[in-house]
Formats: structure tokens, sequence, C-alpha cells
């Protein structure tokens, strides 16, 4: 039968992704909005931005954190420009972004002792791989895959390359081992529901080391310099961004990250992308007829949650459109690239309430999709 009962919330897009419960627009604090972003109000702002961060997050001592232009993507390709080059690079790559570091690697830097290490979707590389002499490059969480790293044992703590991770849609929403990772990127509109534009770049302090020693062969755009006269532009990671940045999407993202403080930190943010996983866990223990895209049951996503249906690529689009047309679930069809299927985002900013209501409905729209 028909469910009656519906999401509160419908909101489970990938990215941007919902906005935290109680999200009011009027409640941000927008006296910066008209102001510059180089005036004494806007360098508040965007330092208390980094600071909270760092402060959040837990970062080891002499970690630093900047925003930078363009999103995620914007962050690791300033890394990727900015830092390889001095050693050979092994990726590990298991879905579509992946890939495209690969790709960006090899074919825009045009290195050439370059080893890319694939899974397909579903599955992880084999990162026992991994050269501690080499950089290492790789995302955290597969966005398109739902398939997340278990940890970080497999990176040497004798390590002498940098560890390069894209870990937008995991900040927040997982157990990170900082002290393994020398760059961090991710952008406030995955885990946190912030809005679109900014990258956000972590810096271990042998990162920096790198930077300040290592000339790149290639020209470097203006938006992707660190570094001045051979030091780090530690004005970056003060809030003096590179570029100008939307005042209002700061005041937005300052907003989220009080939010995470005002619910017991990091640790209860994981805690709730936990729960909202274990929901759809238990519903797909309940129906044969859908299954995780990850094999293996400690390498599931707990934000991008990715499916498989008993169903022709055609009828799970209807299904998705179903849902979208009931107005219980936006934006959950699979990543275009990815096996068809569905990806229900489970991050923090999601209740568990609004997942346990979806469930009935994602029966119910089976069943209307079967029958065409």
């Amino acid at each position: 039968m028909k469910p009656t009962v519906k999401p509160a919330n419908p909101n489970f897009s990938s990215g941007p992704c919902s906005k935290r419960p109680g999200y009011d627009v009027n409640a941000l604090d927008i006296t910066t909005l008209g102001r510059s972003h180089r005036s004494a109000i806007g360098k508040t702002a965007l330092a208390r931005a980094c600071a909270n961060t760092v402060e959040l997050l837990g970062l080891p001592q002499g970690y630093r954190v900047g925003i930078v232009p363009a999103s995620d993507t914007g962050a690791v390709e300033m890394a990727l420009w900015s830092l390889l080059g001095p050693k050979p690079v092994d990726v590990f790559a298991w879905e579509s972004f992946g890939e495209g570091w690969v790709g960006d690697i090899t074919n825009q830097l045009k290195l050439d002792n370059v080893t890319a290490h694939r899974a397909d979707y579903g599955l992880l590389p084999d990162l026992s791989q991994a050269n501690p002499d080499h950089d290492t490059v790789f995302t955290w969480n597969g966005t398109t895959s739902g398939v997340k790293l278990i940890d970080g044992d497999w990176i040497s703590d004798q390590r002498t390359g940098l560890t390069i991770c894209d870990a937008t849609s995991a900040v927040f929403a997982m157990e990170m081992p900082w002290e393994k990772l020398d760059v961090v990127t991710f952008s406030w509109q995955k885990v946190l529901g912030g809005e679109g534009a900014h990258g956000m770049l972590i810096l271990s302090p042998r990162a920096v080391e790198r930077l300040e020693t290592h000339i790149p062969a290639w020209p470097m755009p203006k938006i992707f310099r660190m570094t001045k006269k051979g030091k780090l532009n530690e004005g970056i990671f003060r809030g003096e961004t590179i570029n100008t940045p939307s005042m209002l999407c700061v005041a937005d993202y300052l907003d989220a990250l009080d939010w995470i403080r005002e619910i017991g930190g990091v640790d209860a943010s994981i805690a709730r992308s936990k729960a909202n996983l274990a929901v759809i866990e238990e519903f797909v223990a309940a129906n044969d007829w859908i299954d995780f895209l990850a094999q293996d049951p400690a390498t599931r996503s707990n934000t991008s949650v990715c499916l498989t249906l008993d169903l022709e690529p055609a009828q799970i689009k209807e299904l998705a459109k179903q849902l979208e047309a009931q107005g219980v679930a936006y934006d959950i069809g699979a990543y275009r690239d990815a096996p068809a299927g569905l990806r229900i985002w489970c991050g923090a900013t999601v209740e568990a309430s609004d997942v346990k209501a979806l469930m009935p409905w994602l029966a119910w729209a089976y069943e209307q999709a079967g029958a065409k």
C-alpha cells in the first residue's frame, strides 16, 4: 500500500546536501554583507571560519586550515599542482572522482612516474601497494560509489612521501587519522550542508615543508599560489583569501560550525551519520531486491549511501521520478558515471526519522516501477 507518512525533509542530495535541522537563513549573522572581505570585520569572520574548523576537527599541532577558491575540486587541484613532482606518485581510484585525479595528474601535469591503483565500483583497490616513498593521492570516501576507507592503517608512519586526501564527503562524518594525512580537502556543501564555491585546504607541517622547498616545473595560476618568495603565504590560513569569497556563504558556514558545536562536536556529527546508515542497513537486510553497491559491509559509506536494485536502469530512473513526484525524496539517482541505482545522502544534517520515513516509500516505488 502507498505509505501515508512522508519525510519532513525530503532533501537527500549528495551535494549540495541538506541544510541542518532547524536551519533558518534569516538567523545568519549577515553583518559582513556589503563589506570588503579585507576589512577588519571580513577578516575576522574568515579567520573564525578557519580557527573553528581547526578546533572542531581537533587537528594536530601545526596543521593549518585555509579557505580557497572553487570548492573541493579547487582545493585538490591546488594541492596537486603545488606539491607533486619531486617524487613518484601512487593514485588510488575506485570511483569517478578518484579517476578524475588520475587523469589530471597524468594528462594535465603530465607526470611520468605515476602508478594508478584502480578498483571497480563497489570495491577498494589493493591499498597495500602504497609505497611510503611515493606521494599518495586518494579519496577517503567514494562519493559516487558509496565505498569508504576503513582506516588509515595502510599509510606508513615512516613515509617520506606526502598523502593527499580528497575528503569532501568524509570530514565531519567519518573518523580521520589526521597524523597520517598531510593534505586534506573538503567543501562546505557536503557534510555540513553549506553553500558551494569554496574549498577548504588542510596542510600538515610536512606539506608546508614541501611547499617551501619545491618549485613546480609548470606555470602556476595565481589562484593556486600558496607561497611568496619561497615561504608559505600564512595569510591564506588566517582568512586572507586569494580571491574574493562570498561573505554570505561564510556566514552560512559559520552557522553550520556553530550547530556542530551545539550537538556535541564532531563525534556527535559522526554518530548522527552512522545512525542514518543503520536505518538503511536494516531495510536492506529485510528486502532481497535492494543491496549496497559496496561489497564489503565494512566499507559502506555512511554519507553517500549507494544502492543497487533488482530493476532495469530505466525502471530505476522511473522509481526516482516517482519519489520526487510524491515529494518524499529529491535528487537520489545514482551519479551519472556510476552503475544504475540510488544514492541517498545520510550525512549529519539528515534526520534519522526522515530516512526511516523514506524506506516504505522505496518499497512502494519499487513495486510501481516493477509493474511497468
